[in-house]
């Protein structure tokens, strides 16, 4: 069903049963729930999906250890629960993580942590390896019944230095233990989303579509056509995340302030030295006034981050030039001798945490956990379920739990349960991954090394991309194709330009954005389109705009990139 088809559906209809408001993470997952147990659902999406929060988290899929710290071990055994079900449910994005903890004291932080266990302070604290190996026997203690990967280990600075000569060399000790990491977050979130609506007919799902209230009820608006819809649902769930306030308010809802995010930014960096300098692990390390930062090798590049600053309009949320200058200090104090030249610094996003509505002045012992708010229907707004607070790791469990309120709403029993249901392109995952690429390679006629490709963008969907692609065309600068643009436009509800630059592909997390290949996907997308002249431009305009404000990435730049990478492709030519 086609964006047009689904909208005209929507017409003169008593329901949807079920409406869920926002289509990040969390908003997919209670969707893709109800979808399995056969409801009638609705999910409206005012952007794209997983374009707010749900694009800029910091690619981790773990427990969280820093928040034993503040005793909530209920969260802890429940995201490492959902952390080793994303690993065998999702293989294809998600893997293990060997993460590295240096550490430069022994005693410090004894007394400051137990204070912040007992809610006697709010202050942040360096941690030393007294207080650090209790976390982690902890972390090890809550997955002993099924341990997918090793248990942690300390290393002295002889050993540590060893492995990490480029590391602070006033080191002590250093711990190593394994969480998770993702490599494509926003296409699990559409990969679950289509796994959904292809699970249950009366299922649908829109974009770019703006859902608010009037005297009369609930308005759903398209917002690339300005055409609009009366909806009807029996129940709302509003998993708006940051937005949870202003998404209320536009309904009409009066409520108290539910949620309090804060702002985490993160870069993308592109340097040889500091990635061949992590040796493959992520480093989670605390800057000098005890805030956890992390960096880890992400796609060829480095990710490093993130801040933790109260926000008060998610809409306006971007890295800041302080917060970038706060991010390369932190990264000086774990590596000194490393430089980070500005150029090398290939994109910057900066996302909102949902956290629930608080007066800390540390947004660090803001709880993590997650929960549903129940409000009353009013008569024109039926009863509505705000999902509150919850971390990406958790996405699942979340959405089960307000899957489960909305189904005893509507009397309706639980027919099907998610914990062990692979995604999209991780079913039927191979053990032996070279045997599957070379036989998909052979009977597609690709190389292995673009077969190789292939699966680790899209798992086992591979096979299928490739069978597609026929006699194709590499883009410029980077190693997707036009024949993959093609699909992911038909197949993967892309309606604008940074829909498949920023979130359908990894061309511009990874630094690949150039003028020419901007130029190149707006010819692909126009034609699928069918977009005018006016059309083109506008869309170039406002991505251009986009990248500038929210990334870091001006036309200028841009252009630079074109020029560098004709000057390869000219060198590798002529070679």
């Amino acid at each position: 069903m086609n964006r047009s088809e689904t909208i005209a559906g929507l017409k003169g209809r008593n329901g949807p049963a079920v409406l869920v408001i926002g289509g990040g993470i969390n908003g997919i997952s209670v969707f893709r729930e109800l979808a399995l147990q056969g409801v009638d659902v609705l999910l409206a999406e005012k952007g794209d999906y997983c374009s707010g929060a749900s694009a800029a988290l910091s690619r981790m899929v773990h427990g969280g250890l820093r928040y034993l710290e503040n005793g909530e071990f209920k969260l802890v055994r429940e995201s490492l629960l959902e952390r080793d079900r994303l690993l065998k449910n999702a293989p294809h994005f998600v893997a293990p993580l060997p993460t590295t903890v240096p550490i430069f004291d022994v005693l410090s932080g004894i007394t400051n942590s137990a204070f912040r266990f007992l809610g006697l302070t709010r202050r942040p604290g360096r941690r030393g390896a007294v207080v650090i190996k209790a976390g982690l026997a902890v972390y090890d203690m809550l997955t002993a019944s099924r341990r997918l990967m090793p248990k942690h280990i300390f290393r002295s600075r002889a050993e540590t230095l060893k492995t990490w000569p480029a590391i602070n060399s006033d080191i002590r000790n250093s711990a190593t233990y394994y969480d998770a990491w993702v490599s494509r977050p926003e296409r699990l979130g559409v990969e679950m989303l289509n796994d959904a609506l292809a699970a249950n007919p009366a299922a649908r799902a829109l974009n770019h579509a703006q859902v608010s209230g009037d005297a009369d009820g609930v308005v759903l608006t398209d917002t690339l056509t300005g055409e609009t819809v009366r909806l009807h649902p029996k129940l709302i769930v509003n998993a708006t995340g940051g937005w949870i306030d202003l998404t209320n308010a536009g309904l009409g809802a009066s409520m108290p302030k539910m949620m309090g995010g804060t702002k985490g930014s993160h870069l993308i960096v592109a340097n040889s030295e500091l990635h061949d300098a992590l040796s493959g692990h992520m480093i989670y390390y605390e800057n000098e006034d005890g805030r956890i930062c992390i960096l880890f090798p992400y796609l060829g590049n480095v990710l490093v981050g993130s801040t933790d600053i109260r926000v008060d309009d998610p809409d306006q949320v971007r890295c800041e030039t302080d917060e970038r200058d706060y991010i390369l200090q932190s990264l000086a104090f774990v590596f000194p001798h490393i430089r980070i030249a500005p150029e090398e610094i290939v994109f910057q996003f900066a996302g909102v945490r949902p956290l629930p509505a608080s007066d800390d002045s540390f947004t660090g012992r803001i709880p993590r956990d997650h929960f549903c708010e129940a409000v009353p229907g009013n008569g024109a707004l039926p009863e509505m379920l705000c999902m509150i607070g919850g971390k990406w790791t958790t996405f699942r469990s979340f959405g089960a739990l307000a899957a489960d309120m909305a189904l005893q709403r509507l009397g309706m029993k639980r027919v099907s349960n998610t914990e062990d249901m692979a995604i999209g392109g991780g079913r039927d995952f191979p053990a032996d991954a070279e045997r599957w690429i070379a036989k998909k390679a052979a009977l597609s006629g690709l190389a292995m090394p673009r077969m190789r490709e292939l699966f680790e963008r899209y798992g086992t969907d591979a096979a299928t991309v490739a069978g597609g692609l026929g006699d194709d065309e590499m883009l410029s600068g980077c190693s997707y194709s036009v024949g993959e643009l093609r699909q992911l436009i038909a197949r993967e509800h892309v309606e604008k330009l940074d829909d498949l630059l920023l979130r359908r592909t990894t061309i511009g997390v990874t630094g690949k954005l150039t003028s020419d290949l901007i130029a190149e996907a707006i010819d692909i997308l126009a034609a699928a389109k069918g977009w005018d002249a006016a059309r083109r431009a506008r869309e170039r305009d406002d991505f251009l705009a986009l990248l500038e404000s929210r990334h870091g990435l001006d036309a200028t730049k841009l252009s630079a990139r074109s020029e560098r990478s004709a000057e390869c492709a000219s060198a590798l030519k002529s070679a």
